[in-house]
C-alpha cells in the first residue's frame, strides 16, 4: 500500500533524506567496496498539465515529406520495374536468336537434302530400278516451248461454235 506525503506526515525533505540514505547503504554493494559518496537530488517537475498545441507548420512540413518520399519511392519502383522488364526483354531476345540459328540450320539441311534427292543421274537409276525407259522423242510435250509443225501433235477437242440467233 502506497502513501502520498500528504498522508505520512512527513515533508519531502525527510523523504529525500531518507531515500539518500538508503541509496547510500547501497553505494559500496555497487561499487565493490570503493567508497565514493554520491549526492542523489531530487527534481520537482510535474508534466501532468502539459498539453501539446497542434502545430500547423509542422504538420505542413510533414505532409509535403510524405508525399516527395512517396513520389521518390514511386520513382525508385518504376526504374526498377523497367530495369527488370529490360533484362527479362534480352533473355527472350537471345533465346530467339538460338531458335533462328537452329531454324537456318534446319533450312540449310534440307535445302542440302532436297538438292540431293534432285540429281538427274539419281532420278534416273531409281526409274531403271523400277523398269521405267527413257520417253521417246515426241513422247515429252514441254508447255513453255512453241508447236513445231512438223512433230504429231496430242489430240484436242474443240467445242462447236453456237450460230448467233
Amino acid at each position: 500500500m502506497t502513501t502520498s506525503i500528504f498522508e505520512s506526515g512527513r515533508s519531502q525533505d525527510v523523504l529525500a533524506t531518507e531515500r539518500n540514505a538508503g541509496f547510500f547503504a547501497q553505494q559500496p554493494a555497487r561499487r565493490r567496496r570503493v567508497l565514493t559518496p554520491e549526492f542523489f537530488f531530487t527534481r520537482h517537475i510535474d508534466n501532468s498539465r502539459l498539453v501539446k498545441a497542434p502545430d500547423p507548420a509542422r504538420v505542413r512540413q510533414m505532409r509535403t515529406f510524405a508525399a516527395a518520399m512517396a513520389v521518390l519511392l514511386s520513382l525508385g519502383m518504376i526504374y526498377g520495374l523497367q530495369h527488370f522488364y529490360a533484362i527479362e526483354i534480352g533473355y527472350r531476345v537471345e533465346s530467339e536468336k538460338t531458335t533462328l540459328e537452329q531454324l537456318r540450320e534446319q533450312n540449310r539441311q534440307l535445302h542440302l537434302s532436297e538438292a540431293e534427292l534432285s540429281q538427274p543421274a539419281r532420278i534416273d537409276q531409281k526409274a531403271r530400278e523400277l523398269g521405267l525407259n527413257a520417253p521417246q522423242p515426241g513422247q515429252v510435250v514441254h508447255p513453255n516451248s512453241a508447236e513445231d509443225a512438223g512433230t504429231p501433235s496430242l489430240a484436242q477437242v474443240q467445242t462447236p461454235a453456237k450460230p448467233a440467233q
